[in-house]
C-alpha cells in the first residue's frame, strides 16, 4: 500500500478498506507516514466525509493503537460518561457516586482542562491528598470497594489519537464530525467499559454550536459504539448557559456535594438526574423511568454523598471536605462585579465565562500552567434573571487583585441585559440512540 493512493482515493471520494485504515494509522503512529500527507489525508476527510464503515474501522484502528484496558478484573456491568466539554459541567462528580450506589460500575478515565473548558481530574485534585494517578490494580480495587474511580487518562491510551489530534488542530481539520467522532469514541473503546453514555453539549459554550450539529455528531458516535459492540446512548444538553452556579475547581467540587445533598441548582441537578438514569438505564437497570426513581432515592437518602467520600478516601484525600466544604481552601481576594444597567439577562456568552475564570488562575493557557484551585466565579444571576444597575452578578475569586480587571472587562461583554425577558431554552433537547433520534424540546 501507498498513503499517496490513500489519499487520492479519498480525495475523490471512494470509500477505504478496513485493512488500508489499519495499515495507514499504523504507519502514521510508527513515523513511516509524514504530517504532510496525514494533513492531505485529513483534510480530504473534512470534504468528503467517510462512510459508516469507515468511522468504525479508523476508531478501532486509532484504539488499538495503543492500551486496550481490561475491566474484567472488575465485578458487575462497567458504564462510562463522556462529555464533549462545558463550562460549570460538574457532572461526572455527580453522577459517578449516584450510579455506584444504585449498584453499577463507574470506572471512569477523565481529562484536564485546557483553554474555557474545565476537566474533571483539575477539579478532584483541587480535594486535599487526593491522588487521580493509580496503579491498575489500585484503580480495580477503589471500584470493586466503592463502586467508582476518577482517575487521569493513561499514557498509552490511543497514541494515535494524540498525534491525529495535534495535526488537526493546526490543519483547521479539528471541526470535522466523523474525525471529532473517531477522536472521542476511539478513547472510549480502549478504556474498556460494557456501556457508553455520551452527554453532548451544544451552545455558545460548547464545541457544538447548532443542535443540528450536536445531533449529527452524537448519532455518529452511537453508531460507532453499537457497532464495536457496546450499549451507547446520547444526550443532547444546553451549554448555552454555564451549568450550575460554580465555575472553578474546589468551587465545583462544592457545588457537586451540594447537589449530591439534594440542595444543587435545579439546572444541575436536573441534567445530572438525566444523565445518571440513561446510565442506569444502560445498565439494565429497569426502564427510564425506575431508573430515575432509584436516582431521587439515593441522593434522599444520602447514599450517593458517601460513594463519594468512600471513592475519595480510598484514593488518598482527605473526606472531611466532603462533608464540610468550608475546609477548602479559600481564595485570598474576591471581587463583586455589579451590573451596569437595569434589565433581564438574556444571553450570557458561555465560552466567554469560561475563560473569565481561566483568566482569575483557574483553568490552563498551556499544558504547562499552573492552576489556583480556589480560583473562579460563582454566579448571582443567570439568563431569565432580572438585575438592578448596581447588583452584584457575580463574584469573582483569586488570589490576585490585579487578576480582576482584565477578566471583568471579559465577563462584562459575554452578558446581555435587556427590557424583555429571554425565552426559556431546555436543558436537554433529544435523546440518541442507534435507531432514532427522540426530540424532547
Amino acid at each position: 500500500m501507498r498513503m499517496y493512493d490513500l489519499i487520492m482515493k479519498k480525495r475523490n471520494g471512494e470509500a477505504l478498506t478496513e485493512q488500508e485504515i489499519q495499515y495507514m494509522i499504523r504507519e502514521y503512529v510508527a513515523g513511516e507516514i509524514p504530517d504532510y500527507q496525514m494533513s492531505a489525508f485529513l483534510m480530504a476527510v473534512y470534504f468528503k466525509g467517510m462512510t459508516e464503515e469507515e468511522t468504525l474501522a479508523m476508531t478501532q484502528a486509532v484504539a488499538h493503537s495503543g492500551e486496550m484496558v481490561d475491566l474484567s478484573g472488575i465485578e458487575g456491568v462497567k458504564v462510562d460518561k463522556h462529555s464533549t466539554g462545558g463550562v460549570g459541567d460538574k457532572t461526572t462528580m455527580i453522577i459517578a457516586p449516584i450510579v455506584a450506589a444504585c449498584g453499577v460500575k463507574v470506572a471512569k478515565m477523565s481529562g484536564r482542562g485546557l483553554g474555557h473548558t474545565g476537566g474533571t481530574v483539575d477539579k478532584l485534585e483541587s480535594i486535599p491528598g487526593l491522588h487521580t494517578s493509580l496503579s491498575r490494580e489500585d484503580f480495580f480495587n477503589v471500584v470493586n470497594q466503592t463502586g467508582l474511580s476518577v482517575i487521569g487518562q493513561s499514557g498509552n491510551l490511543a497514541p494515535a489519537d494524540k498525534k491525529l489530534y495535534a495535526l488537526r488542530d493546526v490543519t483547521a481539520t479539528v471541526d470535522s464530525i466523523p474525525l471529532i467522532a473517531v477522536s472521542i469514541m476511539s478513547k472510549k473503546l480502549a478504556a474498556g467499559n460494557d456501556c457508553i453514555l455520551l452527554d453532548v453539549k451544544t451552545g455558545s459554550g460548547a464545541f457544538m454550536k447548532s443542535i443540528d450539529d450536536s445531533i449529527a455528531l452524537a448519532k455518529e458516535m452511537v453508531v460507532i459504539g453499537e457497532n464495536a459492540g457496546r450499549k451507547t446512548v446520547a444526550l443532547i444538553t444546553d451549554m448555552d448557559i454555564p451549568l450550575g452556579h460554580n465555575i472553578g475547581n474546589s468551587l465545583e467540587v462544592i457545588e457537586a456535594v451540594e447537589t449530591l445533598k439534594g440542595n444543587g441548582p435545579e439546572d444541575l441537578t436536573e441534567v445530572c438526574v438525566h444523565l445518571a438514569s440513561n446510565m442506569l438505564f444502560l445498565a439494565g437497570k429497569g426502564t427510564l423511568e425506575e431508573c430515575r426513581s432509584l436516582v431521587r432515592e439515593v441522593i434522599a437518602n444520602g447514599e450517593a454523598l458517601k460513594r463519594l467520600a468512600a471513592m475519595v478516601e480510598a484514593q488518598g484525600g482527605d473526606s472531611s471536605v466532603i462533608f464540610d466544604t468550608d475546609k477548602f481552601e479559600k481564595a485570598a481576594y474576591q471581587h463583586e462585579v455589579l451590573a451596569k444597567k437595569s434589565g433581564y439577562i438574556t444571553f450570557m456568552d458561555t465560552e466567554s465565562c469560561g475563560i473569565a475564570s481561566a483568566m482569575l488562575g483557574a483553568g490552563r493557557e498551556t499544558k504547562d500552567s499552573q492552576i489556583d484551585f480556589a480560583a473562579g466565579i460563582i454566579l448571582k444571576k443567570k439568563v431569565g434573571d432580572y438585575v438592578e444597575a448596581g447588583e452584584p452578578m457575580a463574584v469573582f475569586y483569586a488570589d490576585k487583585e490585579e487578576l480582576f480587571a482584565a477578566a471583568e472587562l471579559r465577563y462584562q461583554a459575554a452578558v446581555t441585559i435587556e427590557d424583555e425577558k429571554a425565552n426559556e431554552t431546555p436543558l436537554v433537547y433529544a435523546r440518541v440512540t442507534k435507531d432514532q433520534v427522540e426530540r424532547l424540546a
